[in-house]
């Protein structure tokens, strides 16, 4: 069998970008056992409620739910545990100190298979109060509407 190329989405948190306010990301390989990686390419998985911590020097992803294997017997894994992150004692170092700052998070982005290896992508991020919300949606809306005009003034101008 060749083996994977490019990139391949598994899960994404669309609900991230709408509740925090993205500063940075960095992209971590997982530790992940056989039916958790069995059940990832049949592209299952919710990233929904899922967060990053650091400990000991040491980044864990927690609360992302890979549903269990259907093949799998005895060996299946559980669905929410905590999964280790493979990063450099530096990108660690770096989180880390952005996270005690104050204010700001560690959220998954996306998960995907890049080039045949599990990947998720974090987020630095700094949770958006409601008003921000409400702001993000009413410049989203602005900008849609005058799009919307500029194109049928070209239309017309046809």
């Amino acid at each position: 069998m060749p083996k994977e190329q490019g990139r391949r989405l598994v899960a994404s948190n669309r609900r991230a970008r709408h509740d925090y306010t993205i500063e940075d990301t960095v992209e971590a390989g997982l530790v992940l056992t056989g039916t958790e990686v069995k059940s990832l390419r049949q592209g299952r998985a919710s990233l929904i409620d899922g967060y990053a911590f650091i400990e000991h020097g040491e980044a864990y992803l927690d609360a992302v739910h890979i549903p269990e294997y259907n093949q799998g017997t005895w060996t299946n894994h559980p669905p929410r545990r905590t999964r280790k992150l493979l990063l450099h004692k530096q990108q660690i170092l770096k989180l880390s100190s952005r996270v005690k700052e104050g204010g700001y998070t560690l959220v998954p982005l996306s998960l995907y298979f890049s080039d045949g290896k599990a990947k998720v992508e974090l987020a630095v991020a700094k949770g958006k109060r409601e008003y921000d919300k409400r702001q993000t949606l009413r410049e989203r809306q602005d900008r849609r509407e005058a799009e919307r005009a500029m194109s049928s003034r070209r239309h017309l101008g046809e």
